[in-house]
């Protein structure tokens, strides 16, 4: 509007030529005889009026015709716009429909394109993606957290708000976790799921560490625990490149919209709980899906009934178990150590390397991907958890026993055998101890017979004598066959010595 305002101010008032004028301002001459004609046509001199600012200058220049009255029907763009939303809607699909609404006065195919294009590209940048219903769920933390305060020692820790959006609808919901960890993000997935009642074919969370092992740009690589709870709700999770929050957009929108909404009418509250903070949020998200769109018709509970609601996925029967994954060595003792607890596995994997699954209630142990064995978690540091099949067999055989089970087999072989094993065990600082020892006089009694192994221990008690090897001498000599004699005592003459004074010294 400067140079305008030069053109007729040099013509005017200084009489210049065009030419003169052309090159004084640094414009063609061609350009100055179109000022000067537009100025004509809307009746403009020299000088301008004063309250003629450069909006109103260019308007009085720029005249544009009176706009014809619409000769076609234009169809309901917001309407087209969500019906694209579900699958198998196609445009022409919705040109079809429309033509036969509108009659003679409908556009043509092309011309219904490219009108749709021109509304839709005036709604936000976030808005302009066509998402499929049921295709997708979006996930994100917000940016602000909120204080949790300890009601018994004052300290403040910050809770976070973890945020779904569905792609089609743009249900939303909200959460509070006690932070951003896989626990808490693998948790606010399940819950989101089991508040819109079904499952996405797709999940595009950001790329957090707590989900992804590898960011890669091209092939993102999620850690055990994300693949598990895919593979467990059916599910796919793509997340959005490194750096590109445009790849998430819908979710974007939603933690701006639940900061809004949700965490501005909570600013002025107190919490001592994640699950007060949690109940607080759970009234304001109702509201928020229930708030009408400003474009679009209804909102976004009525979008989720009539697009996401038909097209979800059913939820799995179960609920996803977290699990934490841990390598271990099997030790000698073929038993893998946890926060102190010792927990056994087939003895053949000694000295081998396993992953240990661990749960809230179990540790599931697993060799080469395939599981080997399950325990009950437990707390007891410094104790075993053993199953008696992982041992082997000369282990199990001597687990098995006790010093009443092998009591119980003495005593039916013969009361010289129950109280000869009876000493074994007694003797020994620990019953253990003499366990072995009874085990061997087992397998003399399988070798020589019970009778052999009766009439051996009679001998063995009554010379004083307990122990495995001098039953196994009697047997292995056959003495066990001869007659028990006991030792006869001569009687002991007094020898001649002057300190030994006899009987009568007595007297």
């Amino acid at each position: 509007m400067r140079k305008i305002r030069d053109v007729l101010r040099y013509r005017h008032s200084t009489g210049l030529s065009l030419e003169a004028i052309a090159r004084a301002l640094s414009i063609s001459k061609g350009v100055v005889a179109k000022y000067l004609r537009l100025a004509s046509d809307a009746g403009l001199g020299w000088p301008l009026p004063e309250d003629l600012d450069d909006s109103a200058l260019e308007r009085r220049l720029y005249q544009q015709p009176s706009a014809r009255a619409p000769t076609f029907a234009e169809p309901n763009y917001a309407e087209v716009h969500q019906e694209l939303k579900r699958k198998g809607v196609t445009r022409i699909l919705l040109w079809e429909e429309y033509q036969r609404t509108a009659g003679e006065a409908s556009f043509q195919y092309k011309a219904f394109c490219t009108h749709y294009r021109m509304w839709a590209g005036k709604l936000k940048r976030s808005m302009r993606q066509v998402h499929r219903a049921g295709e997708k769920l979006f996930a994100d933390y917000a940016g602000p957290t909120v204080p949790i305060i300890d009601a018994r020692t004052g300290e403040i820790r910050p809770a976070s708000i973890f945020v779904a959006v569905l792609g089609a609808s743009s249900y939303t919901f909200a959460c509070a976790t006690a932070g951003q960890t896989q626990a808490d993000w693998l948790t606010g997935l399940g819950r989101a799921f089991i508040y819109i009642g079904g499952v996405t074919e797709l999940i595009v969370p950001d790329n957090p560490r707590a989900l992804i092992a590898n960011a890669n740009r091209y092939e993102p690589e999620l850690n055990r625990a994300t693949a598990e709870f895919a593979a467990h709700y059916g599910t796919v999770i793509l997340p959005a490149r490194p750096r590109k929050p445009q790849d998430k957009a819908k979710v974007e929108v939603g933690v701006q919209v639940v900061e809004r909404w949700i965490l501005a009418r909570l600013r002025h509250r107190q919490f001592f709980s994640v699950a007060e903070l949690d109940a607080a949020v759970a009234p304001l998200l109702a509201l928020l899906n229930e708030r009408p769109f400003k474009k679009l018709p209804g909102c976004r509970k009525e979008a989720f009934a009539r697009l996401d609601a038909p097209y979800l996925r059913p939820l799995p029967t179960t609920r996803f178990t977290m699990a934490e994954w841990k390598r271990a060595a099997v030790n000698i003792d073929y038993h893998v150590e946890f926060e102190g607890h010792y927990y056994s596995v087939p003895h053949a994997l000694v000295r081998s390397q396993v992953e240990l699954r661990i749960t809230r209630g179990t540790i599931e142990i697993l060799a080469r991907g395939r599981r080997v064995t399950i325990h009950p978690r437990s707390h007891h540091k410094g104790y075993y958890s053993t199953i008696a099949d992982h041992m082997p067999a000369s282990h199990r055989a001597h687990a098995e026993w006790s010093p009443g089970k092998l009591m119980n087999w003495a005593a039916s072989v013969g009361p010289a055998t129950g109280e000869l094993v009876k000493r074994l065990l007694l003797e020994k600082q620990h019953p253990e101890q003499g366990y072995r020892s009874c085990l061997g006089l087992m397998r003399l009694a399988r070798n020589f017979g019970g009778e052999r192994m009766e009439a051996a221990c009679i001998r063995a008690l009554a010379i004083g004598i307990y122990r495995y090897r001098s039953v196994a001498s009697i047997l292995d000599k056959g003495l066990d066959r001869q007659p028990v004699t006991p030792p006869a005592q001569a009687e002991l003459a007094l020898p001649e010595h002057a300190n030994v004074r006899g009987p009568d010294y007595y007297h």
